[in-house]
């Protein structure tokens, strides 16, 4: 969330920030500063009255030294209705505090000065296109068509088992859907990344952590009995293993890896671009994280953009580089590079991985920090990036390698699938 410095120092940089995301920040901001003038106003008469009784309470051992019992009572009677009216400042002063994080925390990260205006994806910056040229033979097939082809994913079975959106991977799927996960996983290890195994359930202080809490509720599949969330993405509890820490410079950079399956509802989604394994309900992603001083994070984030896209290039395909636009990016992010992967045979883009820094954001809510030289501890930044989100190369992969004769395997997944054709 958005610090309490900020908002004070300069409110009208935050308004004014936040309009690029088309977010009204001005009533919040207004609220949010009389809350804390309040907050203030009361601590201070609660110190001064915290003075008082103080003093009330010396004066009593006088009194009775002194022998005047009478006076020392009433001296006594008063510290009780000092304590009394203090109690009530305190807990006035509370209800402001929560009030004011309550509307602090509806105010989304502002966008760093990069990101471009815009209303939606279409006015998202395409930054960079690189890959080969995909041309594929005639009558060429969309995945879920090959899929059935081949019965390597099913659909149906899926649903019968669960629901839309929950395939069964068989076979050479099955194996193909491992081996892309082994293989960034090692990538990701290679350049720097320690991998982590993290629970794939999570409770509300996790959720609220990272900012899908209380944002996303309506997107995450949620265990009423134990109140924990399935994870819409590993970020989650990856980022929050730094959850109330405080880091030395010896710590950094912190460079993490993890695979999880990924759990979320998609209300709202349906259409023709959501078929096949367009859009899913589970899903299987390996997720980058990293934690950053602040004046490191801009050279991390173009790391780790470099890194996805080897990992693309090394897939042998077509790409391009999104900067995202105000109205485009998410509650969290100050600023967010999208890579999608274009399908012929759909004729349309897919986004496999979103890569963003979020500033001090969620290292605010997180209670994430790091002591300084000086020995003051300051906010650290965090980033994350998909390294990949499976279903949408795996859809590529099989519609741009599909031959007459089978489904052609990349040359580097083949040491992990132990087949070069799915035929």
């Amino acid at each position: 969330m958005l610090t309490l410095k900020i908002l004070r120092d300069d409110p009208e940089l935050v308004i004014r920030s936040l309009a690029k995301k088309h977010f009204d920040a001005r009533p919040v901001v207004e609220k949010v500063l009389e809350l804390d003038a309040r907050r203030r106003a009361l601590q201070t008469e609660s110190d001064a009255l915290l003075a008082s009784q103080k003093q009330k309470a010396a004066e009593i051992g006088a009194l009775m030294k002194q022998g005047l019992k009478e006076a020392a009572e009433k001296a006594k009677e008063e510290v009780a209705a000092l304590k009394a009216r203090s109690s009530e400042l305190l807990a006035a002063r509370d209800a402001s505090e929560k009030e004011m994080n309550e509307q602090i925390v509806l105010m989304p990260n502002m966008p760093c000065e990069m990101v471009p205006e815009g209303v939606s994806a279409a006015d998202n910056l395409v930054v960079k296109t690189g890959g080969p040229e995909v041309h594929l033979p005639e009558n060429a097939l969309p995945h879920w068509e090959l899929c059935k082809k081949y019965d390597i994913i099913d659909f149906d079975l899926g649903v019968k088992i669960t629901g839309a959106g929950f395939p069964v991977y068989k076979g050479k799927g099955a194996k193909l859907q491992r081996a892309l996960i082994n293989f960034f996983l090692d990538c990701n290890t290679a350049a720097g990344y320690k991998e982590v195994e993290p629970p794939v359930m999570v409770n509300a202080a996790s959720g609220f952590g990272t900012g899908q809490l209380p944002d996303k509720e309506a997107q995450m599949y949620h265990a009423n009995l134990d109140d924990f969330y399935m994870v819409p993405t590993a970020e989650v509890p990856v980022t929050n293993i730094f959850r109330d820490v405080i880091l030395q410079d010896s710590d950094f950079p912190q460079k993490l890896t993890a695979y999880t399956p990924c759990f979320r509802r998609e209300a709202g989604s349906y259409g023709k671009d959501v078929r096949g394994l367009n859009r899913l309900h589970q899903f299987d992603k390996v997720e980058i994280v990293r934690v950053e001083k602040p004046e490191n994070s801009y050279a991390a984030l173009d790391e780790m953009i470099a890194h996805v896209e080897s990992l693309v290039n090394k897939l042998g395909l077509k790409y391009h580089i999104l900067r995202l636009c105000g109205g485009d990016m998410s509650f969290t992010s100050a600023i967010t590079y999208d890579f999608e992967l274009w399908s012929a045979a759909q004729q349309r883009w897919l986004e496999i991985s979103s890569v963003s820094n979020f500033e001090s954001y969620q290292a605010n809510r997180l209670h994430l920090r790091y002591r300084d030289q000086n020995g003051k501890t300051q906010l650290c930044h965090t980033l994350n990036g998909s390294s990949l989100a499976l279903p949408r190369v795996v859809a590529a992969l099989l519609e741009d390698n599909q031959t007459p004769d089978g489904i052609i395997i990349p040359e580097v997944l083949r040491p992990y699938t132990g087949f070069d054709k799915i035929d």
